[in-house]
């Protein structure tokens, strides 16, 4: 994952990668396409849960996001995605 500015970014390789990884059979490929959405994807939910833990640290009145903000926050985050 790359920072462009303040963009997300995945690289298209790494996440053709891990794809590839969990297939059975050595023959199966990703299409360029089909990287392409799993890296928008990917973004929709880093940008998401960014969101979602900046949140909740400010209801906690807190100045800065934690990794406990992102635990209480993942569980809705895994049932909406």
């Amino acid at each position: 994952m790359a920072n462009a500015g303040n963009e997300v970014v995945f690289k298209k390789e790494t996440v053709a990668k891990l794809l590839t990884r969990s297939f059975k059979e050595d023959k199966t490929k990703v299409s360029s396409d089909a990287g392409d959405a799993v890296a928008e994807m990917l973004k929709v939910f880093v940008e998401e849960a960014t969101r979602r833990a900046v949140k909740q640290a400010d209801s906690e009145d807190c100045d800065t996001v934690d990794i406990e903000h992102f635990e209480k926050i993942l569980p809705q985050l895994l049932l909406d995605f």
